[in-house]
């Protein structure tokens, strides 16, 4: 005989479901390193025990001051009245053209830089590095910082790769350094009113000033400069007589303060009232006559800033859109676990647990790809693979900043669906601000067609689609998976197609297969790290997330055998 259940007086009910959200506040993670097993496994991965080893102190420290410090002073600096306000004058009349932050804002960045995010990049062979303390900062989306790292990292790739010696010594010791209180920060002024993503038609010059000093005057307006305040600035500007176009462009770097600290002709308009990063200061510029530094040779100007700001912001980009995500993830599996409706926790709900399995194969895809990128990236530079894989980076780079960009913040979108109408609450969790800073992540560095239009362009001028496809080939040949290699043949006889059609035309075709290419590319990265996973005792039920995503993605029916589904759901989210 049943033994009848006691009937719970209404209040009772209530401070029950309170004491239930209060739980889920105390079961967020104290650590995001720590609680992320499937960027341990990455790491790992790529760089082997020893060199994980060396680096788990630097990577533990930060991933719990970014789940505590850090995500507490950037939710301060989010509310509204901690928001960026410009100061054109100091309080006896001079011009200064500064913006004031909250004290919480400076308080995250001293944990941020002090990470060592920017510092690393001392050594040549650190961009995994860097860009996995990023995903652990990025948890807490923009926050204020995580744009500007990403800027100065461009400038310090910039520096060291096109700058001469003299910029070098000057610039590069304070914008390595991870001390806020001394450290240089940077930011890339590349966008004008007329032109957005066509930076051929831009129209700022650069007047030569003194040539042996390599000294330029810069006057013009530049339309969208975040980290307005940053200590350097790499611009575009059309020196005189320069032809037009993209080739036209040089690339320069313009001081805030000149070196005897006065403000160097740059001079702000307004800030920028944006949907998300709010927290991050982006205005519009004039400049006149300031001073700027030519980097690189005449003529490579638009190039080298593909090259070194914005294939490194893009990279960036996606990494901070795969975090976010990963948040929202977090967030939404511990709400699940604990909330309850019609008796039971909503996570036993087949629908929920659709939801966040569907989440967690996502992040995880991105997570993998991104990072893989970013390994990539330190062979490129150290010179340790073949020269097919820059072309391979080349096309994956932009492709990818597409796709974690769209995928991130449709999975935080989902989260919020997990929450319900608690998951529109501003003040309830930091869901609302991950997705309107996934918002702004989706148009930074390249909106979604220009994007495409670029990779068509690679594609149809030099066959980059052929170079993708045999390396996606390997990497499925690496794990004899050839259901892998098969559909990579499948691939390619679409690609084919693309190089024989008008550029608008190809365009139109690319789009629907480049869903294909990425998501490809995701699952060959996540069955390498599953083979070694197996192999060295590191399951985390990856294979039957790559089932999933086979099956989303490439399964051609949307018919499911029930019995099997909800299984291999459970297994997807069983564990966080």
């Amino acid at each position: 005989m049943s033994v009848p259940t006691k009937e719970l007086k209404p209040m009772e009910v209530v401070e029950q479901g309170r004491a239930a959200l209060a739980d889920w506040e105390r079961g967020q993670p104290e650590n995001f390193y720590e609680s992320d097993r499937h960027l341990q496994n990455i790491l790992e991965f790529y760089w082997g025990a020893t060199r994980l080893r060396a680096h788990s102190e630097r990577l533990s420290r930060f991933g719990h001051e970014a789940a505590t410090i850090i995500d507490q002073a950037a939710r301060s600096a989010n509310i509204a009245e901690n928001l960026p306000r410009l100061e054109r004058y100091s309080a006896i009349g001079e011009r200064t053209e500064d913006v004031m932050h909250c004290t919480d804002h400076h308080f995250a960045g001293k944990y941020i830089y002090g990470s060592g995010a920017m510092s690393v990049y001392a050594r040549p062979d650190n961009n995994l590095l860097a860009l996995a303390l990023f995903y652990l900062s990025s948890y807490n989306g923009e926050a204020g910082h995580n744009c500007p790292l990403a800027c100065t990292a461009g400038v310090i790739k910039t520096l060291q790769h096109a700058g001469n010696e003299e910029l070098k010594t000057k610039y590069l010791p304070r914008l390595l350094d991870s001390d806020y209180a001394t450290r240089f920060h940077g930011a890339q002024f590349l966008t004008e009113v007329q032109g957005g993503s066509d930076v051929g038609s831009n129209a700022v010059t650069a007047t030569l000033l003194d040539e042996r000093q390599n000294k330029w005057l810069i006057n013009g307006e530049k339309w969208f400069c975040s980290n307005v305040t940053a200590d350097l600035a790499l611009i575009t500007a059309r020196p005189e007589r320069a032809p037009a176009g993209t080739k036209g462009l040089g690339l320069f770097l313009v001081p805030r303060h000149l070196d005897d600290g006065t403000l160097n002709g740059i001079f702000i308009r307004r800030l920028k009232d944006k949907l998300g990063t709010k927290s991050l200061a982006t205005a519009e510029v004039e400049f006149c006559d300031a001073v700027a530094y030519q980097i690189g040779e005449p003529g490579r100007g638009f190039q080298h800033a593909m090259d070194y700001v914005i294939n490194t912001s893009r990279l960036y980009n996606a990494v901070g859109s795969t975090a976010a995500a990963r948040r929202a993830y977090v967030i939404s599996w511990t709400y699940a676990q604990r909330r309850q409706a019609f008796g039971t926790e909503i996570i036993n709900f087949p629908l929920v647990q659709e939801t966040l399995a569907e989440m967690r194969c996502v992040v995880m895809a991105l997570t993998s790809g991104s990072l893989y990128l970013a390994h990539l990236r330190d062979e490129i530079e150290t010179k340790k693979t073949a020269a097919m894989n820059a072309q391979f980076f080349r096309l994956a780079v932009n492709l990818n900043k597409y796709c974690t960009s769209t995928s991130g913040t449709e999975t935080i979108r989902r989260g919020i669906e997990v929450l319900g109408g608690n998951g529109a609450m501003e003040n309830f969790s930091v869901m609302p601000r991950l997705l309107r800073d996934s918002v702004i992540f989706e148009t930074w560095e390249g909106a979604h067609n220009t994007l495409l239009a670029q990779s068509v362009r690679d594609i149809q001028r030099n066959e980059m689609h052929e170079t993708f496809c045999t390396r996606l080939n390997e990497m499925f040949a690496s794990v004899e998976d050839e259901r892998g290699m098969a559909t990579v043949e499948a691939l390619r006889s679409e690609l084919a197609a693309l190089p024989g059609l008008d550029e608008l035309s190809a365009s139109v075709l690319l789009k629907p297969l480049a869903g294909k290419m990425m998501w490809l590319f995701y699952l060959a990265c996540l069955s390498r790290e599953a083979a070694w996973e197996e192999k060295n005792n590191r399951q985390i039920g990856k294979r039957a997330v790559i089932e999933w995503l086979w099956q989303k993605h490439f399964g051609g029916s949307d018919r499911k055998d029930l019995s099997n589904y909800l299984q291999q759901l459970w297994e997807i989210i069983a564990a966080l």
